[in-house]
């Protein structure tokens, strides 16, 4: 299963405004790893950005000015977000602006869905966590995700941030690694069994299941010519507690 998480800045709050996104920041997870292979790029939006959303994200008209146009960077974006699951947090806010910039190229560009599906993030943490705060900054705090170089917002920082959020949320698993875990076995992490969970009860063995199993070892001994492992295992091992 793909998955990437997205964010984007813009020079403003509406496209039906004029305004442009001008960061996009794309992280690729692959059966809930991050495979590394990411999508970032600035963009230049043809206008000027708001002194408010520049006071947001740090990006200014004259960072921007020599950046590529949206235009030459949509065909690489659409075949990395091709048939991918596409996580955004308040995801009407970044597919409106995306699909604002594929409109502008013509209609043979579509709409985003067209090309991937789309989760919000932002009601999948409104419906585990009712009433509460879920921006981005208040999920990092609840699933203790170190956000502190978040001084200003930035699309890949972002999207980093939410692909911990977003898999400590839905599986648990807080920390992130490249295609397995730090041993490199690929094992899913497994959560710690509370410690007042209840007592396995192992039933006693009676006489008629020891012959048989005595039985059976005798078989293999005969067989092999050795005495069976199971034999050294039950000598060094002192055995399960039982409970009558």
């Amino acid at each position: 299963m793909r998955q990437i998480l997205l964010d984007t800045e813009t020079t403003g709050m509406e496209p039906s405004d004029g305004h442009r996104i001008i960061e996009i920041g794309c992280v690729e997870l692959v059966r809930r790893r991050l495979t590394g292979n990411n999508f970032h790029r600035y963009l230049n939006p043809e206008r000027a950005v708001d002194e408010g959303a520049e006071s947001v994200h740090g990006l200014s008209t004259a960072f921007l000015a020599d950046k590529p146009r949206f235009a030459e960077v949509a065909p690489a974006f659409v075949d990395y977000v091709r048939d991918a699951e596409l996580i955004i947090h308040n995801a009407p806010f970044d597919v409106g602006f995306l699909d604002h910039e594929l409109q502008l190229l013509g209609p043979q560009w579509g709409r985003l869905e067209d090309y991937c599906t789309v989760t919000d993030s932002l009601q999948v943490a409104r419906k585990m966590h009712p009433g509460q705060r879920v921006s981005l900054d208040a999920l990092c705090k609840r699933y203790e995700v170190d956000s502190s170089r978040r001084e200003l917002h930035g699309a890949l920082l972002d999207a980093e941030l939410l692909a911990e959020v977003y898999l400590a949320m839905t599986g648990g698993q807080a920390r992130l690694a490249f295609g397995g875990d730090a041993d490199g076995d690929g094992a899913e992490p497994v959560e710690a069994l509370p410690a007042d969970r209840p007592r396995l009860r192992v039933p006693r063995v009676g006489e008629r299941e020891q012959q048989a199993h005595e039985q059976l070892l005798q078989r293999a001994e005969a067989a092999c010519g050795e005495a069976a492992v199971w034999r050294r295992l039950a000598a060094d091992s002192p055995g399960p507690e039982v409970e009558g």
